[in-house]
This record gives structure tokens, sequence and C-alpha cells, in this order.
């Protein structure tokens, strides 16, 4: 098994803007990925959904959004016609005064649209979804297929009880190790932080003292997630467990599909070789079973 880096895909000209392409050999292969992540998700009972890809920016800002994230937001708006003749040419922009407010924003991650769907509804216990969705992110600097203005990312989403939200994401980090292992492919798990809470309150206390967020990093990349949010959605987009009434738990897996590409094709050099690795591990490892 060759673990070459010179023989690994080029990155496309959108590539410096954040705007990388994909040939006939990476969309193929970014496909299995998806395939196979969103069948975990269906194997664990968890009902497959589309979300629209933006949002509007009053419900993010009602989920904090804005406050938390402000480094990485990207927001959409529509032209304004009578003044589109201000189009730069030299910078390739539209001004600020030829566009209209901006409504909508462009989510970072793809589970938002899923509690924001779910606003006002009571739900089971052990409820779960599965979605994927272009999502979207301002960073420093774009690299390839590891940093992106917009890329894909597939989400497995627990909404229940307490003990749901931690189950899945106990049986979905054994599954991601698995896999990472049948891939050839060493990832480290690391804490992270979200600022999901007030950062001067006794929430915030609690999140340094038990990490809501765990990544799985190959070499310096994050390509994988572990997330629970414990009550957070669920009182904001005020979705109540069946029974009880309560604000739901909510968890949530998630996978950068671009950046598993970049990393599979690092690490095995080849278009070819690291769909011949997705290949092979998916044949060692058993399905996902119901209820994890």
């Amino acid at each position: 098994m060759s673990h070459t880096v010179s023989a690994a895909p080029r990155s496309s000209p959108g590539a410096v803007r954040g705007l990388p392409s994909l040939g006939p050999e990476g969309t193929a292969l970014l496909r299995l990925l998806d395939d196979t992540f969103e069948g975990w998700g269906v194997a664990a009972g968890a009902s497959p959904m589309t979300m629209p890809p933006l949002l509007p920016a009053a419900d993010l800002a009602r989920l904090d959004y804005y406050d938390n994230f402000p480094h990485q937001a990207v927001v959409a708006t529509p032209l304004d016609v009578d003044r589109r003749s201000e189009f730069c040419a030299d910078t390739g922009c539209f001004p600020c005064s030829a566009l209209q407010p901006a409504e909508l924003g462009l989510p970072s991650a793809s589970c938002y649209a899923v509690y924001l769907d779910h606003e006002g509804r009571e739900v089971a216990e052990d409820t779960l979804v599965t979605v994927v969705g272009w999502c979207f992110r301002k960073e420093e600097q774009y690299v390839g297929l590891r940093r992106q203005l917009g890329f894909r990312m597939r989400e497995i989403v627990a909404l229940g009880s307490r003990e749901h939200a931690e189950g899945h994401l106990s049986a979905f980090s054994e599954r991601i190790t698995a896999f990472a292992g049948a891939l050839d492919l060493p990832l480290r798990r690391e804490a992270a932080c979200d600022p999901f809470f007030d950062k001067g309150g006794s929430k915030a206390l609690l999140q340094r003292l038990t990490p809501v967020k765990h990544e799985y990093l190959f070499e310096d990349l994050a390509i994988a997630s572990v997330n629970t949010h414990r009550n957070f959605f669920g009182d904001r987009c005020s979705i109540t467990l069946a029974g009880t009434g309560g604000p739901v738990f909510t968890s949530c897996v998630a996978f950068g599909l671009e950046r598993w590409l970049s990393a599979l094709t690092r690490r095995h050099g080849s278009w070819a070789a690291a769909t011949d690795a997705v290949h092979a591990a998916r044949e060692r490892l058993v399905p996902v079973g119901p209820g994890v």
C-alpha cells in the first residue's frame, strides 16, 4: 500500500479562492464516503432529510451563531438591481451600497438546519436524523481540499434524552476509530471548544471541565468531530421531549467530506488507491446496528 504524497491529486484553479472543483475520480470517492457515513446513520435508525442551503440570519442570530462564530460567518443578499453598474471590475466585487440588507446566512455546519426544522416540535427520546449539506466558512487562507469557503458536511444528529445524546457519541466515536484503523489512516482524538454557552457563566466552566467537542485529526486537519450541545438547542428552539415536556438534549457526529478526500489521498497517494482503501474498509467493518 502506497503512502506517497507526491502522487496526490492536484488542486483545481478555484482552490486558491476556497472554491475547488472535483473531477470524476474525486466525485466518485466523495459519493462513496458520503454513502458510507449516511449508511451508518440509517443503520442506526436515522431518518435521512434534505435541508435548505441557506438559513434566515435572524434564526442563526437567535442561536448565538454570530456571537460565537463571527470570524467564520458568511451571509448572502440579493443585488440592488438599480445599482448593478457599481460592480468594480478591478476588485471583482459589488460594493455594499449595491446590495440589499443581508437576511440570509450560509451556515458553517449542517446541524443548524435540523434544530430549526424541529423547532416547536415534540420528539421521541431516541430521535436520529442524518443530513448532508453545503457549509461555508471564512478562513484566513484556503488550501486545496483542506480548507474551503464552501464544502460538504455529512452529519448524524441525535435529539432526545441525555442518555440517547451521549450514547450516540460513544457509539460513533468507536465507529470512526474502527473505520480509520481499517483505512490505515492514523487519526488522533483531541478535545476542542465550541462556544455554545455564555462565556462568563457556569455552563462555560462546565464546558472547560467536560469538553463538548472532540475532533479527529489527520496530521493537523480535523476531518470528523463528535459534539454534544446538552440542552442548548432544545431550549433555544423549543424542541421538547415526549413524555416530559422538557427541552431535548442534542448531539451530532460530523464528517467534512472534502477533508476526508484530502486526508485519504495524502495517505494513500492517489484517487485510485484511496478509493480502494475505502472499499476494503467497508467490507471489513460490520454495519452499525439500530439503537446505538
